[in-house]
């Protein structure tokens, strides 16, 4: 227990430290780089230690603890209200009034007589999610470092200080949130997250920043008030708010535990951004990159994909709860991936691409089933390295040549070509073979194709094909070499270059790795989750196969890489060259720069479609699950009675 405290305040003291002490670029520096090494070492230490077994289970007399929590909780609240009414943000002020209370009302009356046995509960699940959030999340850190001096230089008040701490405050408070069994521990942690990522987005106090903070805010206390319900229902309903005997009482109960268990899905949709609470995520764009690659790989989405991961065994096709979730992340993948093709900002493109993928990873968990949880958390793991990534390459990008549009990147190989290589491999691993994203995908559709449910099944494969069409389109841009183009890649930060290159050996290791980590890490988990697995999984020989795929790519790309004895002539343009590979003689010898350009359909993708369409489509499935889960309630009362 001593180390997973370890994780959960050494981050919070670091944080303090870089608020208060280390203030300029040397000791920053120091301790940002210090404290990520550590994180991460602690982080491994925790996966070895927790490799074997089944999970381990905490007990200690958290009463103190709970009382401090209490005391925070109360004084977040009042700091909600106060900037809720400075803003007129008026639903922020709502929301926190009517949740905060409630759950300390909870926690003073009946919650006070409910014995929490193990408050924390480390399990192979919580391990991957420390492994992200250790590995991961530091290397976001350390990216940060470079990354922040050239963002200053655009910025009149130096607030990094704050930025820092508030990224490192996010970790702790991540670590605490997936090794938390007691549901109000987890609440406290939740909050603390949906706040981090409220100052982050609103870091630079411009008029958008601070809307788009506000509406990260407000999405996410209403999750955090479906969650406050959840508790109160569970507390009240079953005498307990661990989370290990809710799962044991869904055997038990059937759909009386999926009451509780819609709310917390909830809670779990809206931190995903699923439709239509996506727009809190676009809007994030407009904070610093690692911002947008902390919240998208290692933090705040993947809290609640967890959450919807860890529901699994109480949802699934045989009660509302899971049909509702499932729906719902299926119509997010689809048309979230529509989306994404009239996208030219690279950073949108990412967004999208993560709403979709976050999809992905509900609707597995919505399924319920052994495969498809195995396909989910396959996904978390995956899209958490290849998505910052994809982020931290595209903010190097930005600075470098002076824009994050797709379009723009002509000649990326020529300009910075490391950068582009990197960034090649980040495309590759979420949609092309061998890579550990198809291979999850490929799980997901056999799940999917089990549960027998066919608006899924045409949800991933319609989804999937448009994935394909805009990862595509990056890539060609990417591929594409421009004649004379100048390297500005002389400059980019020791720190960026080290980030990069640790991801995609990351990214390698990974697909290399996954038959070990399923056969290690996620076998033992989901046959003590559900009591066994009933087939489902990848076969062991495919993801072999898949192995010695990306082995042969990797041998052979050693071999041949740069290596050509074909001569190099001047390119066929859409007329007569002029000799320098850019510019070619058009009608009446008129000289001409050629350009290439992708089309974007925004005529049969429209963006503002596409969210309206999935938005609707969500809201009834919601409503839809909300009203099944009212007849049930009435329907189980009236046979008490």
């Amino acid at each position: 227990m001593g180390t997973i405290l370890f994780l959960i305040l050494f981050p919070m003291v670091t944080a303090f430290v870089l608020l208060v002490i280390a203030k300029n670029d040397a000791s920053r520096d120091i301790v940002v780089k210090l404290a990520a090494a550590v994180i991460a070492v602690a982080a491994i230490v925790v996966a070895v230690q927790f490799a074997a077994g089944d999970g381990q289970k905490f007990s200690f007399d958290g009463e103190i603890v709970n009382y401090i929590m209490m005391g925070i909780e109360a004084l977040l609240c009042i700091y909600i209200v106060i900037i809720g009414i400075k803003h007129k943000k008026w639903l922020a002020s709502l929301f926190a009034i009517i949740q905060t209370p409630l759950v300390m009302w909870f926690e003073l009356t009946k919650g006070h007589h409910i014995e929490v046995e193990h408050p924390l509960y480390i399990d192979k699940l919580s391990v991957i999610m420390i492994l992200i959030i250790g590995i991961i999340g530091t290397l976001i850190a350390v990216y940060a470092i470079g990354y922040m001096k050239d963002f200053q230089h655009h910025a009149k008040d130096d607030r990094r200080p704050w930025f820092f701490f508030v990224m490192f405050l996010f970790l702790g408070a991540m670590v605490g949130l997936v090794t938390s069994n007691n549901m109000i521990w987890m609440y406290f942690f939740w909050e603390i997250t949906s706040l981090s990522s409220f100052w982050l987005i609103g870091y630079t106090k411009t008029a958008e920043a601070t809307n788009n903070a506000f509406r990260a805010l407000i999405m996410n206390l209403l999750g955090g008030l479906g969650f406050a319900i959840g508790i109160v229902i569970l507390g009240t309903v079953f005498n307990t708010v661990e989370l290990d005997t809710m799962l044991m009482y869904g055997s038990l109960y059937g759909d009386l535990v999926a009451i509780p268990a819609v709310f917390f899905a909830f809670a779990g949709i809206t931190k995903a951004a699923q439709m239509p609470f996506n727009s809190w995520l676009l809007g994030a764009m407009v904070a610093p990159t690692p911002t947008s690659a902390l919240l998208h790989s290692s933090t705040m989405v993947k809290a609640g994909v967890f959450m919807i991961i860890k529901l699994a065994p109480v949802l699934g096709m045989s009660n509302f709860a899971g049909i509702m979730v499932m729906m719902v992340g299926g119509i997010t993948f689809l048309f979230a991936s529509c989306a994404a093709i009239s996208q030219v900002n690279a950073k949108r493109v990412l967004a999208y691409s993560t709403i979709a993928n976050l999809g992905l990873i509900v609707a597995c968990g919505g399924v319920g089933s052994p495969g498809a949880v195995w396909a989910g958390i396959m996904l978390i793991i995956f899209h958490a390295i290849t998505k910052s990534l994809l982020f931290l390459c595209v903010g190097t990008a930005e600075h470098h040549i002076g824009s994050r549009m797709i379009e723009d990147m002509d000649g990326l190989f020529d300009r910075m070509p490391r950068l582009a290589k990197c960034m090649l491999i980040g495309i590759a691993g979420m949609f092309l073979a061998p890579f550990g994203m198809l291979v999850s995908k490929w799980a997901c559709m056999v799940s999917f194709v089990d549960s027998r449910n066919v608006l899924l099944v045409g949800c991933i494969v319609f989804g999937s094909a448009v994935t394909a069409f805009y990862w595509l389109k990056w890539m060609g841009k990417l591929t594409a070499v421009v004649a004379g183009a100048e390297s500005v890649e002389h400059d980019v930060h020791k720190e960026e270059t080290f980030v990069h290159i640790s991801l995609v050996i990351l990214v390698i290791i990974a697909c290399l790795g996954f038959p070990f980590v399923s056969q290690t890490m996620l076998v033992p988990y989901l046959e003590l989750t559900f009591g066994g697995l009933a087939g489902g999984l990848l076969s062991h020989g495919n993801m072999i196969i898949m192995v010695i795929m990306l082995a042969v790519i990797i041998i052979m790309t050693a071999m041949f890489y740069g290596k050509s004895n074909k001569p190099i002539v001047d390119i066929y343009l859409a007329g007569a060259n002029t000799g320098d590979n850019r510019h070619y003689y058009g009608s009446m010898q008129k000289e001409v720069e050629f350009s290439l350009r992708n089309w974007h359909m925004e005529d049969h993708f429209n963006e503002h479609r596409m969210n309206v369409i999935g938005d609707v489509l969500n809201i009834a499935m919601m409503v839809i699950g909300i009203g099944i889960m009212v007849a049930t309630l009435v329907s189980l009362l009236g046979g008490v009675a």
